[in-house]
Parts: C-alpha cells; sequence; structure tokens
C-alpha cells in the first residue's frame, strides 16, 4: 500500500530536549494526467469512487489531487468530470 507522504524527503526537526526528530517535508501537490474522466453522480465519494478504481478506498487522495480544489472532499455539483488517474 502507498500513502501520499511515500517517497517525500526527510528533515531532522530539533525538539526542546535537544534531540531531533524526523518529519515529512511539504508536500507539493502535481496533478497527475488522468486516462478517465468521471461524471459526479448524486451520493458520489472520494472514498467510494477510490475503492471502485483502485480497489482501495484510502487512496481517495489520488483523485483529489488530480481535481485540484479548495476543499478536496467537495465534488461539486452532479455533472461535473472528474479527473481518475491510472492507478
Amino acid at each position: 500500500m502507498t500513502g501520499r507522504y511515500d517517497g517525500q524527503p526527510t528533515l531532522d526537526v530539533p525538539q526542546d530536549d535537544g534531540t531531533t526528530r524526523p518529519m515529512s517535508t511539504p508536500r507539493v501537490s502535481v496533478a497527475p494526467a488522468a486516462d478517465v474522466r468521471y461524471p459526479v453522480r448524486d451520493g458520489d465519494r472520494l472514498d467510494l469512487l477510490a475503492g471502485t478504481a483502485y480497489g482501495d478506498t484510502t487512496r481517495w487522495w489520488v483523485i483529489a489531487d488530480a481535481n485540484p480544489r479548495e476543499n478536496p472532499l467537495d465534488l461539486q455539483r452532479t455533472g461535473t468530470d472528474l479527473a481518475v488517474p491510472d492507478a
């Protein structure tokens, strides 16, 4: 299983006790190319679409990244096309 921070470089962040703790660098989202366009229907959810497209509901963020908007969980209105990148 892959996560949205897999492969991100880490930084050693100083802690109050003098130790350091690894932390992922900020992630910059670049929308991947999408081979499929999906028309949003009433009741659609990103997690359910990811389950259908990838067999894994936790990969909803792949679809969200391909469709940048202020609130990635907002599917906008029925009939809007979503880009669904290849798994």
